[in-house]
């Protein structure tokens, strides 16, 4: 849903999954969960607005 409404790409969600799997790592949990694909999705998009305004 997060990458037709933000007009992700693939490579953009690939980035996402990357940073969730990063932050689930950081919090010791085996699986991604909602929660962390959130907030990677809270940082690339404010990566995009520092680079893209």
């Amino acid at each position: 849903m997060a990458m037709t409404e933000l007009n992700f790409s693939a490579r953009a969600y690939n980035k996402i999954l990357k940073i969730a799997r990063t932050i689930a790592d950081i919090e010791e949990s085996e699986d991604i969960n909602a929660d962390h694909i959130s907030e990677a999705i809270q940082y690339r998009s404010l990566d995009r607005d520092i680079f893209f305004s």
